[in-house]
Protein backbone atom coordinates (compact mmCIF):
# COMPACT_ATOMS: atom_id res chain seq x y z
CA UNK A 1 0.00 0.00 0.00
CA UNK A 2 1.26 3.52 -0.40
CA UNK A 3 1.56 6.09 2.65
CA UNK A 4 -1.06 8.56 2.27
CA UNK A 5 1.48 11.43 2.33
CA UNK A 6 2.37 11.05 -1.17
CA UNK A 7 -1.53 10.36 -2.57
CA UNK A 8 -1.79 13.67 -3.29
CA UNK A 9 2.06 14.62 -5.53
CA UNK A 10 1.18 10.76 -6.58
CA UNK A 11 -2.34 12.32 -8.09
CA UNK A 12 -1.16 15.14 -9.45
CA UNK A 13 1.67 13.69 -11.28
CA UNK A 14 -1.02 11.25 -12.59
CA UNK A 15 -2.98 13.97 -13.60
CA UNK A 16 -0.16 15.57 -15.65
CA UNK A 17 1.21 12.38 -17.47
CA UNK A 18 -2.83 12.18 -18.41
CA UNK A 19 -2.88 15.05 -19.90
CA UNK A 20 0.08 15.33 -21.83
CA UNK A 21 -0.83 11.82 -23.48
CA UNK A 22 -4.21 13.34 -24.56
CA UNK A 23 -2.07 15.99 -26.37
CA UNK A 24 -0.36 13.12 -27.57
CA UNK A 25 -2.87 11.22 -28.95
CA UNK A 26 -4.48 14.61 -30.29
CA UNK A 27 -0.64 15.35 -32.19
CA UNK A 28 0.00 11.91 -33.37
CA UNK A 29 -4.13 11.57 -34.73
CA UNK A 30 -3.49 14.92 -36.28
CA UNK A 31 -0.26 13.76 -37.74
CA UNK A 32 -1.84 10.79 -39.47
CA UNK A 33 -4.81 12.42 -41.06
CA UNK A 34 -2.31 14.89 -42.57
CA UNK A 35 -0.08 12.10 -43.90
CA UNK A 36 -2.51 9.70 -45.22
CA UNK A 37 -4.27 12.63 -47.18
CA UNK A 38 -0.56 14.07 -48.39
CA UNK A 39 0.17 10.20 -49.33
CA UNK A 40 -3.15 9.62 -50.84
CA UNK A 41 -2.69 12.38 -53.31
CA UNK A 42 -0.04 10.32 -55.57
CA UNK A 43 -3.04 8.06 -56.29
CA UNK A 44 -3.97 10.45 -58.53
CA UNK A 45 -1.12 12.66 -59.78
CA UNK A 46 -3.42 15.04 -61.60
CA UNK A 47 -5.32 15.99 -58.71
CA UNK A 48 -2.07 17.98 -57.31
CA UNK A 49 -2.68 20.81 -57.76
CA UNK A 50 -6.67 20.79 -57.48
CA UNK A 51 -7.76 22.55 -54.79
CA UNK A 52 -10.62 19.89 -54.17
CA UNK A 53 -8.77 17.37 -52.62
CA UNK A 54 -7.15 20.67 -49.86
CA UNK A 55 -10.84 21.45 -49.28
CA UNK A 56 -11.74 17.74 -48.71
CA UNK A 57 -9.05 17.74 -46.28
CA UNK A 58 -9.42 20.69 -44.20
CA UNK A 59 -13.38 20.04 -43.77
CA UNK A 60 -12.07 15.97 -42.79
CA UNK A 61 -9.48 17.09 -40.43
CA UNK A 62 -11.58 19.38 -38.86
CA UNK A 63 -14.45 17.43 -38.17
CA UNK A 64 -12.45 14.94 -37.06
CA UNK A 65 -10.41 16.48 -34.72
CA UNK A 66 -13.80 18.16 -32.67
CA UNK A 67 -15.47 14.63 -32.62
CA UNK A 68 -11.43 13.12 -31.15
CA UNK A 69 -11.40 15.75 -28.62
CA UNK A 70 -14.92 14.42 -26.74
CA UNK A 71 -13.39 11.19 -27.04
CA UNK A 72 -10.38 12.49 -24.68
CA UNK A 73 -11.22 10.05 -21.61
CA UNK A 74 -9.29 7.95 -18.87
CA UNK A 75 -10.84 4.65 -20.24
CA UNK A 76 -9.13 5.76 -23.79
CA UNK A 77 -5.59 5.67 -22.21
CA UNK A 78 -6.29 2.04 -20.16
CA UNK A 79 -7.90 0.52 -23.28
CA UNK A 80 -6.40 2.35 -25.80
CA UNK A 81 -7.26 -0.52 -28.31
CA UNK A 82 -10.58 0.65 -27.92
CA UNK A 83 -9.77 3.80 -27.63
CA UNK A 84 -8.02 3.47 -31.00
CA UNK A 85 -11.05 1.55 -32.87
CA UNK A 86 -13.22 4.93 -31.69
CA UNK A 87 -10.63 7.08 -33.71
CA UNK A 88 -11.22 4.77 -36.71
CA UNK A 89 -14.40 5.18 -37.00
CA UNK A 90 -14.19 9.10 -35.65
CA UNK A 91 -12.49 9.32 -38.74
CA UNK A 92 -14.87 7.22 -41.06
CA UNK A 93 -17.43 9.80 -40.06
CA UNK A 94 -15.84 12.89 -40.40
CA UNK A 95 -14.50 12.06 -43.87
CA UNK A 96 -18.57 10.95 -44.70
CA UNK A 97 -19.52 14.19 -43.05
CA UNK A 98 -17.37 16.22 -45.23
CA UNK A 99 -18.84 14.66 -48.44
CA UNK A 100 -22.35 14.98 -47.27
CA UNK A 101 -21.30 18.57 -46.74
CA UNK A 102 -19.83 18.87 -50.34
CA UNK A 103 -23.16 16.97 -51.76
CA UNK A 104 -25.48 19.66 -50.00
CA UNK A 105 -23.06 22.10 -51.87
CA UNK A 106 -23.82 20.82 -55.02
CA UNK A 107 -20.21 19.33 -55.76
CA UNK A 108 -20.84 15.53 -54.72
CA UNK A 109 -19.73 15.22 -58.77
CA UNK A 110 -16.17 16.75 -58.39
CA UNK A 111 -15.56 14.55 -54.61
CA UNK A 112 -12.37 12.26 -56.45
CA UNK A 113 -13.70 9.34 -55.00
CA UNK A 114 -10.04 7.08 -55.35
CA UNK A 115 -8.42 10.14 -53.70
CA UNK A 116 -11.08 10.11 -50.90
CA UNK A 117 -10.97 6.59 -50.26
CA UNK A 118 -7.26 5.96 -49.81
CA UNK A 119 -7.20 8.89 -47.75
CA UNK A 120 -9.40 6.72 -45.13
CA UNK A 121 -7.12 3.77 -45.65
CA UNK A 122 -3.75 5.59 -45.27
CA UNK A 123 -4.89 7.69 -42.82
CA UNK A 124 -6.57 4.87 -40.73
CA UNK A 125 -3.31 2.80 -41.19
CA UNK A 126 -0.89 5.68 -40.21
CA UNK A 127 -3.16 6.02 -37.45
CA UNK A 128 -3.28 2.47 -35.75
CA UNK A 129 0.94 2.70 -36.25
CA UNK A 130 0.85 5.67 -34.06
CA UNK A 131 -1.89 4.91 -31.34
CA UNK A 132 0.03 1.72 -30.98
CA UNK A 133 3.31 3.03 -29.82
CA UNK A 134 1.57 5.79 -27.95
CA UNK A 135 -0.64 3.24 -26.50
CA UNK A 136 2.25 1.12 -25.42
CA UNK A 137 4.14 4.55 -24.16
CA UNK A 138 1.04 5.34 -21.80
CA UNK A 139 0.92 2.01 -20.27
CA UNK A 140 4.22 2.98 -18.77
CA UNK A 141 3.68 5.94 -17.68
CA UNK A 142 0.11 5.20 -16.07
CA UNK A 143 1.45 1.54 -14.80
CA UNK A 144 -1.69 0.50 -15.80
CA UNK A 145 -4.08 2.90 -14.41
CA UNK A 146 -4.86 6.55 -15.58
CA UNK A 147 -7.43 7.14 -12.80
CA UNK A 148 -5.75 8.45 -9.44
CA UNK A 149 -7.44 6.34 -5.86
CA UNK A 150 -7.98 6.82 -2.79
CA UNK A 151 -9.23 4.28 -0.34
CA UNK A 152 -10.19 6.10 3.03
CA UNK A 153 -9.81 3.40 5.59
CA UNK A 154 -12.37 4.20 8.89
CA UNK A 155 -12.21 1.57 11.55
CA UNK A 156 -11.78 -1.52 8.99
CA UNK A 157 -8.68 -3.19 7.58
CA UNK A 158 -9.08 -4.58 3.75
CA UNK A 159 -7.06 -6.68 1.25
CA UNK A 160 -6.47 -4.39 -1.59
CA UNK A 161 -4.09 -4.08 -4.85
CA UNK A 162 -0.60 -3.22 -3.79
CA UNK A 163 -0.66 0.10 -5.81
CA UNK A 164 -3.61 1.53 -4.27
CA UNK A 165 -3.52 4.71 -2.27
CA UNK A 166 -4.97 4.62 1.47
CA UNK A 167 -5.84 7.15 3.89
CA UNK A 168 -6.07 6.13 7.50
CA UNK A 169 -9.05 8.53 8.61
CA UNK A 170 -8.17 8.06 12.36
CA UNK A 171 -4.97 9.93 11.27
CA UNK A 172 -6.94 13.50 10.73
CA UNK A 173 -9.32 13.30 13.71
CA UNK A 174 -12.37 12.17 11.83
CA UNK A 175 -14.54 13.07 15.25
CA UNK A 176 -18.50 12.47 15.31
CA UNK A 177 -22.24 14.27 14.13
CA UNK A 178 -21.37 17.26 11.94
CA UNK A 179 -18.06 17.05 10.17
CA UNK A 180 -15.68 20.31 11.11
CA UNK A 181 -14.10 22.61 8.58
CA UNK A 182 -11.09 21.74 9.68
CA UNK A 183 -11.18 18.14 9.62
CA UNK A 184 -12.88 18.46 5.81
CA UNK A 185 -9.66 20.71 5.20
CA UNK A 186 -7.41 18.08 6.06
CA UNK A 187 -8.94 15.38 4.40
CA UNK A 188 -9.22 17.70 0.99
CA UNK A 189 -5.48 17.83 1.12
CA UNK A 190 -5.51 14.18 1.04
CA UNK A 191 -8.13 14.28 -2.03
CA UNK A 192 -6.33 16.56 -4.20
CA UNK A 193 -5.73 15.51 -7.57
CA UNK A 194 -7.59 12.21 -6.87
CA UNK A 195 -10.36 11.35 -9.51
CA UNK A 196 -12.28 8.48 -7.02
CA UNK A 197 -12.47 7.99 -3.70
CA UNK A 198 -13.17 4.80 -2.00
CA UNK A 199 -14.21 4.96 1.99
CA UNK A 200 -14.83 1.67 4.08
CA UNK A 201 -16.29 2.24 7.11
CA UNK A 202 -18.46 0.37 9.18
CA UNK A 203 -22.08 0.67 8.68
CA UNK A 204 -23.23 3.09 11.74
CA UNK A 205 -19.93 5.27 10.30
CA UNK A 206 -21.48 5.63 6.30
CA UNK A 207 -24.53 8.05 7.53
CA UNK A 208 -20.90 10.29 8.16
CA UNK A 209 -19.22 10.12 5.21
CA UNK A 210 -21.84 10.09 2.88
CA UNK A 211 -22.80 13.42 3.82
CA UNK A 212 -18.97 14.17 4.52
CA UNK A 213 -18.05 13.46 0.96
CA UNK A 214 -20.68 15.42 -1.19
CA UNK A 215 -19.16 18.58 -0.95
CA UNK A 216 -15.50 16.83 -2.20
CA UNK A 217 -15.56 17.19 -5.58
CA UNK A 218 -13.95 14.06 -6.06
CA UNK A 219 -15.97 10.98 -7.30
CA UNK A 220 -16.43 8.61 -4.46
CA UNK A 221 -18.20 5.38 -3.47
CA UNK A 222 -18.90 3.44 -0.49
CA UNK A 223 -17.71 -0.26 0.09
CA UNK A 224 -20.65 -1.82 1.41
CA UNK A 225 -19.60 -5.77 0.55
CA UNK A 226 -23.83 -6.61 2.20
CA UNK A 227 -24.76 -5.53 -1.08
CA UNK A 228 -23.03 -9.02 -2.68
CA UNK A 229 -25.31 -10.87 -0.97
CA UNK A 230 -28.46 -9.77 -2.48
CA UNK A 231 -26.98 -10.05 -6.03
CA UNK A 232 -27.50 -6.37 -6.79
CA UNK A 233 -27.20 -5.41 -10.65
CA UNK A 234 -27.29 -1.72 -10.31
CA UNK A 235 -23.89 -1.52 -8.13
CA UNK A 236 -20.45 -1.29 -8.92
CA UNK A 237 -17.32 -3.51 -7.15
CA UNK A 238 -13.72 -1.97 -6.37
CA UNK A 239 -11.08 -4.64 -5.17
CA UNK A 240 -14.45 -7.20 -5.22
CA UNK A 241 -16.18 -5.62 -3.04
CA UNK A 242 -19.46 -3.93 -3.86
CA UNK A 243 -19.57 -0.04 -4.20
CA UNK A 244 -22.60 2.33 -3.83
CA UNK A 245 -22.10 5.96 -5.77
CA UNK A 246 -22.44 8.53 -3.05
CA UNK A 247 -20.89 11.80 -4.55
CA UNK A 248 -20.65 12.82 -8.36
CA UNK A 249 -17.66 14.96 -7.77
CA UNK A 250 -17.31 18.12 -9.54
CA UNK A 251 -18.32 19.49 -13.20
CA UNK A 252 -17.16 17.73 -16.01
CA UNK A 253 -13.83 18.95 -17.23
CA UNK A 254 -14.85 20.99 -20.34
CA UNK A 255 -17.76 22.69 -18.24
CA UNK A 256 -14.92 24.08 -15.27
CA UNK A 257 -12.75 25.21 -18.53
CA UNK A 258 -15.39 26.89 -19.95
CA UNK A 259 -16.48 28.52 -16.64
CA UNK A 260 -12.68 29.70 -16.47
CA UNK A 261 -12.40 31.04 -19.45
CA UNK A 262 -15.22 33.50 -18.29
CA UNK A 263 -14.07 33.94 -15.67
CA UNK A 264 -10.23 34.86 -16.98
CA UNK A 265 -12.14 36.89 -19.91
CA UNK A 266 -13.58 39.22 -16.99
CA UNK A 267 -11.21 39.56 -14.43
CA UNK A 268 -7.83 40.36 -16.07
CA UNK A 269 -9.38 43.63 -17.97
CA UNK A 270 -11.79 44.24 -14.30
CA UNK A 271 -8.54 44.45 -12.52
CA UNK A 272 -6.97 46.28 -15.08
CA UNK A 273 -9.89 48.64 -15.27
CA UNK A 274 -10.56 49.37 -11.11
CA UNK A 275 -6.92 49.53 -10.53
CA UNK A 276 -7.20 53.16 -10.23
CA UNK A 277 -10.26 52.58 -7.62
CA UNK A 278 -8.65 49.59 -5.63
CA UNK A 279 -5.64 52.07 -5.45
CA UNK A 280 -7.79 55.00 -3.92
CA UNK A 281 -9.64 53.02 -1.49
CA UNK A 282 -6.21 51.65 -0.91
CA UNK A 283 -5.27 54.78 0.27
CA UNK A 284 -8.29 55.63 1.71
CA UNK A 285 -8.50 52.67 4.44
CA UNK A 286 -4.61 52.84 5.43
CA UNK A 287 -5.35 57.02 6.43
CA UNK A 288 -8.81 55.93 7.91
CA UNK A 289 -7.48 53.84 10.55
CA UNK A 290 -4.64 52.12 11.66
CA UNK A 291 -3.44 48.81 10.81
CA UNK A 292 -3.46 46.87 7.15
CA UNK A 293 -5.63 47.70 4.37
CA UNK A 294 -6.49 43.97 3.56
CA UNK A 295 -8.25 42.25 5.75
CA UNK A 296 -7.32 38.33 5.30
CA UNK A 297 -9.93 35.77 6.37
CA UNK A 298 -9.62 31.63 5.73
CA UNK A 299 -13.13 30.71 4.37
CA UNK A 300 -14.04 27.21 3.14
CA UNK A 301 -13.74 27.19 -0.74
CA UNK A 302 -13.55 24.35 -3.52
CA UNK A 303 -13.82 21.22 -2.21
CA UNK A 304 -13.99 21.82 1.29
CA UNK A 305 -10.45 22.85 1.32
CA UNK A 306 -9.47 26.12 3.27
CA UNK A 307 -8.74 29.68 1.19
CA UNK A 308 -7.27 33.13 2.36
CA UNK A 309 -10.20 35.40 0.97
CA UNK A 310 -8.62 39.04 0.67
CA UNK A 311 -11.39 42.19 1.34
CA UNK A 312 -10.46 45.96 1.86
CA UNK A 313 -10.70 45.93 5.91
CA UNK A 314 -13.82 47.69 6.80
CA UNK A 315 -13.59 47.75 10.75
CA UNK A 316 -11.03 48.77 13.22
CA UNK A 317 -8.08 46.58 13.07
CA UNK A 318 -8.34 45.77 17.00
CA UNK A 319 -12.05 44.66 16.65
CA UNK A 320 -11.66 42.51 13.74
CA UNK A 321 -13.65 39.03 13.79
CA UNK A 322 -11.26 36.69 11.96
CA UNK A 323 -13.61 33.45 12.75
CA UNK A 324 -16.86 35.34 11.49
CA UNK A 325 -18.74 34.35 14.65
CA UNK A 326 -20.32 37.97 15.10
CA UNK A 327 -22.57 39.52 12.16
CA UNK A 328 -22.59 42.99 11.36
CA UNK A 329 -25.35 44.89 12.52
CA UNK A 330 -26.39 48.60 11.07
CA UNK A 331 -24.72 50.86 13.72
CA UNK A 332 -21.97 48.76 14.29
CA UNK A 333 -18.72 50.19 16.53
CA UNK A 334 -16.26 48.06 14.87
CA UNK A 335 -16.64 49.45 11.34
CA UNK A 336 -14.45 52.30 10.60
CA UNK A 337 -15.95 55.41 8.69
CA UNK A 338 -14.40 54.42 5.14
CA UNK A 339 -15.63 51.11 6.18
CA UNK A 340 -19.13 51.59 5.87
CA UNK A 341 -19.30 53.51 2.85
CA UNK A 342 -17.15 50.63 0.77
CA UNK A 343 -19.43 47.82 2.70
CA UNK A 344 -22.58 50.07 1.49
CA UNK A 345 -21.60 49.59 -1.76
CA UNK A 346 -19.63 46.26 -2.04
CA UNK A 347 -16.18 48.02 -2.87
CA UNK A 348 -14.98 46.14 0.38
CA UNK A 349 -15.24 42.89 -1.82
CA UNK A 350 -13.00 44.06 -4.59
CA UNK A 351 -9.66 42.49 -3.29
CA UNK A 352 -11.49 38.84 -4.21
CA UNK A 353 -10.72 39.79 -8.20
CA UNK A 354 -7.47 38.48 -6.47
CA UNK A 355 -8.90 35.32 -5.73
CA UNK A 356 -10.43 34.78 -8.71
CA UNK A 357 -7.38 35.07 -10.74
CA UNK A 358 -5.69 32.95 -8.11
CA UNK A 359 -7.93 30.01 -9.23
CA UNK A 360 -9.92 30.14 -5.80
CA UNK A 361 -12.84 31.94 -6.44
CA UNK A 362 -14.68 32.46 -9.62
CA UNK A 363 -17.48 35.07 -10.29
CA UNK A 364 -20.37 33.45 -9.57
CA UNK A 365 -20.66 30.58 -7.21
CA UNK A 366 -21.78 29.93 -3.34
CA UNK A 367 -20.51 32.66 -1.51
CA UNK A 368 -17.25 31.58 1.06
CA UNK A 369 -18.58 31.65 4.53
CA UNK A 370 -16.11 32.14 7.80
CA UNK A 371 -15.68 29.79 9.97
CA UNK A 372 -17.35 30.85 12.84
CA UNK A 373 -20.71 32.45 11.24
CA UNK A 374 -23.80 31.36 13.08
CA UNK A 375 -27.25 31.34 12.26
CA UNK A 376 -28.98 32.03 14.99
CA UNK A 377 -26.77 29.99 17.85
CA UNK A 378 -25.88 27.35 16.22
CA UNK A 379 -22.68 26.93 13.69
CA UNK A 380 -23.59 26.78 9.26
CA UNK A 381 -22.67 23.69 9.07
CA UNK A 382 -24.68 22.11 11.91
CA UNK A 383 -27.84 24.13 11.26
CA UNK A 384 -28.14 21.67 7.86
CA UNK A 385 -26.27 18.25 7.29
CA UNK A 386 -26.71 19.06 3.38
CA UNK A 387 -24.48 22.59 4.40
CA UNK A 388 -21.22 21.23 2.85
CA UNK A 389 -22.35 19.80 -0.80
CA UNK A 390 -22.11 23.71 -1.30
CA UNK A 391 -18.37 23.18 -1.75
CA UNK A 392 -18.63 21.13 -4.87
CA UNK A 393 -17.68 23.62 -7.36
CA UNK A 394 -15.61 26.74 -6.29
CA UNK A 395 -17.08 29.49 -4.56
CA UNK A 396 -17.94 33.18 -5.89
CA UNK A 397 -17.69 36.47 -5.72
CA UNK A 398 -21.53 36.72 -6.52
CA UNK A 399 -24.34 33.90 -5.96
CA UNK A 400 -27.90 33.20 -7.06
CA UNK A 401 -28.50 33.55 -3.27
CA UNK A 402 -26.89 36.91 -3.44
CA UNK A 403 -29.03 38.03 -6.31
CA UNK A 404 -32.21 36.68 -4.43
CA UNK A 405 -31.56 39.31 -1.47
CA UNK A 406 -30.02 36.46 0.30
CA UNK A 407 -28.00 38.76 2.21
CA UNK A 408 -25.86 39.97 5.19
CA UNK A 409 -26.72 38.86 8.88
CA UNK A 410 -27.98 35.15 9.73
CA UNK A 411 -30.03 35.67 12.86
CA UNK A 412 -32.25 32.48 12.47
CA UNK A 413 -31.54 29.39 10.85
CA UNK A 414 -33.98 30.22 7.84
CA UNK A 415 -31.41 32.62 7.25
CA UNK A 416 -29.12 29.93 6.09
CA UNK A 417 -31.60 27.63 4.67
CA UNK A 418 -32.78 29.91 1.89
CA UNK A 419 -29.12 30.68 0.51
CA UNK A 420 -28.16 26.65 0.73
CA UNK A 421 -31.37 26.09 -1.31
CA UNK A 422 -30.29 28.70 -3.57
CA UNK A 423 -26.70 27.28 -3.61
CA UNK A 424 -27.40 23.98 -4.45
CA UNK A 425 -29.67 25.07 -7.33
CA UNK A 426 -27.55 27.08 -8.52
CA UNK A 427 -25.05 24.05 -8.45
CA UNK A 428 -27.54 21.33 -9.94
CA UNK A 429 -28.48 23.21 -12.97
CA UNK A 430 -24.97 25.35 -13.82
CA UNK A 431 -24.03 26.85 -17.20
CA UNK A 432 -22.54 29.65 -18.63
CA UNK A 433 -25.87 31.33 -19.66
CA UNK A 434 -26.79 31.17 -15.95
CA UNK A 435 -23.61 32.73 -14.44
CA UNK A 436 -23.63 35.59 -17.35
CA UNK A 437 -27.69 36.36 -16.37
CA UNK A 438 -26.43 35.89 -12.78
CA UNK A 439 -23.42 38.59 -13.36
CA UNK A 440 -26.02 40.91 -14.69
CA UNK A 441 -28.11 40.79 -11.88
CA UNK A 442 -25.71 41.69 -9.40
CA UNK A 443 -25.02 44.92 -10.51
CA UNK A 444 -28.69 45.40 -9.81
CA UNK A 445 -28.20 44.31 -6.33
CA UNK A 446 -24.78 46.18 -5.41
CA UNK A 447 -26.30 48.66 -2.84
CA UNK A 448 -29.06 47.10 -0.85
CA UNK A 449 -30.78 47.61 2.43
CA UNK A 450 -28.79 44.68 3.94
CA UNK A 451 -25.11 46.40 3.41
CA UNK A 452 -23.73 47.73 6.49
Amino acid sequence: MLDAAATGKRSRLKRRLRLRLYVGILLVDALAVALGFWLARYLQPDLWQDARTFGLFIATFSLFLLIEIRNLRPAALEQWLRGTGSSLVSLMAALLLAVFVSFCLNRAAYVPRLFAGGSLVLSGALLILFRTILGRVGERMLSGSAVSRLVVLDGLAIDLPHNVATLDAQRIDPGAGAPHPYFLDRLAQALKGVDEAFVACLPERRAFWAVTMKGSAVRTELLVPELDQFGAIGNKHFAGIATVLVSTGALPTRERVMKRILDLAIVVPAIVFLAPLLLAVFIAVKLDSPGKAFFVQPRVGYGNRLFPMFKFRSMRTELSDTAGAQSTSRDDKRVTRVGRLIRATSIDELPQLFNILRGEMSFVGPRPHALGSLAGDQLFWEVDPRYHHRHACKPGLTGLAQVRGFRGATHRTEDLTNRLDADLEYINDWSVVRDIQILVATFKVLVHRNAF
